[in-house]
């Protein structure tokens, strides 16, 4: 019996294949970008001069605008007396308070505070004034002024002017008062003139007579002066004040009156500047100590808020009490806040294992939302507090509001901006330097 052969099979054997180049990519960056480093420190020498030469002009433009209980003052409560003639109304008082508000302006008080309380009381604070009694003798003034006839009809009344200046005479040195009559009064004037020809017409302030000319001829073009009765041209010019502003619309009682020493303002005012230098290096202190190189930037971003919210009270002349000092310390915080929680999600986001830039990106993009409802809550509780609130109360609703608006603003677009621009200079790269 024959075997059967077997089968072969045939095997190919592939050649080695050759090794495949491929195209390499742009070479990784890892040294220093100069423009940008350049340009970091070049913004922080910027920052810092300007915090170093404006504290000094800054301060004493702030010191300008403190309250009545840091600067020292008068405050005195005014109740608004009804009569047959001048009923106390709503609008009645809303008049009262401009008539003051335009009688301590054109006396060149600074930051006087006017407000409502109840229906028919007025407060006043007036910081830093010298003369008291001075003071509260031009807002009590009624400022009633009539001209009369010798029959004692009133042809004229204060209505009818337009302005009153005080002048000198230069041929006699004497102070007067220079009339002038709106277009309405002019015409009343001339024709009362006229029609008096040799006859005395009489002018009362409040009731007490300042003189009384012989008319000699008909007096045209709407413009008369009070002389004879002032001893002084500082008299003279706080009866053209009193007759610029207006008669008061209704009668008014004196009900309280306090004087607050500079004494007592000058040590609140040391004791919040103490309090504030103190809380102020403590947080700049544990920002750099517990965050590194992020500290440094939250230090910047806060010395940029500092600036912004001055510049921003010195504009719109916001009136500084302790209670509004209070609200710029509490708005501090709330910016310190907001770094704190870009700064931890930023940390989680690099033990993540994300290059430093997407980290940044994904950090403030997490951020965002914490630090948008924290802030609006804040924003919904002063906005209660201002419109609710009176004096006081109110400068701190304010003061925090500009402080929390600012400090998003920093925390949202400058802190951003600074570490972008850190993570292209490629100055620190270590997640360490970033507290991982």
């Amino acid at each position: 019996m024959a075997g059967k052969k077997g089968k072969k099979t045939a095997k190919t054997v592939q050649p080695p294949r050759k090794p495949q180049t491929v195209p390499a990519g742009p070479p990784t960056k890892t040294g220093i970008s100069w423009p940008e480093t350049i340009l970091f420190f070049f913004m922080v020498a910027a920052i810092l001069c300007a915090a170093v030469f404006l504290t000094k002009p800054i301060a004493g433009k702030l010191k300008e605008q403190l309250g009545l209980d840091l600067r020292g003052g008068v405050h005195v409560v005014y109740q608004a007396k009804p009569t047959p003639e001048a009923p106390v109304t709503k609008d009645s008082v809303d008049k009262l308070i401009g008539v003051f508000r335009n009688r301590i302006d054109a006396y060149g008080l600074t930051e006087p505070l006017f407000q409502k309380q109840g229906s028919d009381r007025v407060v006043v604070e007036l910081p830093g004034v010298k003369d008291p009694d001075e003071a509260l003798e031009l807002l009590g003034r009624t400022a009633h002024m009539e001209f009369k006839t010798e029959d004692g009809e009133t042809v004229l009344t204060g209505k009818h002017l337009k302005d009153a200046r005080a002048q000198l005479n230069p041929n006699t040195n004497e102070p007067y008062v220079a009339l002038e009559f709106n277009k309405e009064g002019a015409k009343t004037f001339e024709k009362v003139t006229t029609a008096n020809v040799g006859r005395t017409l009489a002018i009362y302030l409040d009731d007490r007579l300042l003189t009384a000319p012989v008319i000699k001829t008909p007096i045209s073009g709407g413009n008369a002066e009070i002389s004879g009765g002032y001893q002084s041209l500082e008299e003279a010019q706080e009866e053209a004040l009193l007759l610029r502003s207006g008669a008061l619309p209704v009668d008014v009682e004196l009900m309280e009156q306090r004087s607050i020493g500079p004494t007592l303002g000058k040590e609140s005012l040391d004791l919040s500047l103490k309090a504030g230098i103190i809380g102020v290096a403590a947080i700049f202190l544990f920002m750099l100590l517990y965050y590194r190189w992020p500290g440094v930037i939250a230090d910047l971003s806060l010395i940029v808020y500092g600036l912004i919210v001055v510049g921003i009270f010195i504009l719109i002349n916001t009136t500084l009490t302790l209670p509004g000092i209070a609200g710029i310390i509490l708005s501090i915080g709330m910016a310190v806040d907001s770094n704190i929680i870009i700064y931890e999600r930023l940390k989680e986001e690099l033990r993540a294992g994300k290059t430093l830039r997407s980290a940044i990106d994904a950090g403030f993009h997490n951020a965002f939302r914490a630090i948008l409802d924290s802030n609006v809550t804040t924003l919904i509780a002063a906005a209660v507090l201002y419109f609710l609130g009176t004096g006081p109360i109110r400068g701190f609703a304010v003061t925090l509001s500009i402080g929390i608006l600012v400090s998003m603003f920093t925390a949202i677009t400058f802190t951003r901006f600074v570490l972008h621009l850190v993570a292209r200079s490629r100055l620190v790269v270590n997640p360490k330097a970033y507290g991982v």
